[in-house]
């Protein structure tokens, strides 16, 4: 795999990565749940961030998703 060089490279990659994280939290079904709800909101300011074009924002998003560990 190539380097990523750039947050407009590298954001999307940890969103797609903590959406599958998220899938799978949800399909261990209760015992899930906390790790769900943790991973959602920083889902959504993440996707957020990204559509708006706030730079800011994308780069607290990007360090928040790189905390959740698969």
């Amino acid at each position: 795999m190539s380097e990523v060089t750039s947050l407009g490279e590298a954001l999307p990659l940890e969103i797609e990565r903590c959406q599958e994280m998220l899938a799978q939290y949800v399909a261990i079904g209760p015992s899930g749940l906390f790790g769900a709800m943790m991973i959602r909101p920083a889902l959504s300011k993440a996707i957020k961030a990204l559509a708006e074009g706030d730079v800011v924002q994308m780069i607290r998003s990007y360090e928040e998703l790189k905390t959740f560990e698969d």
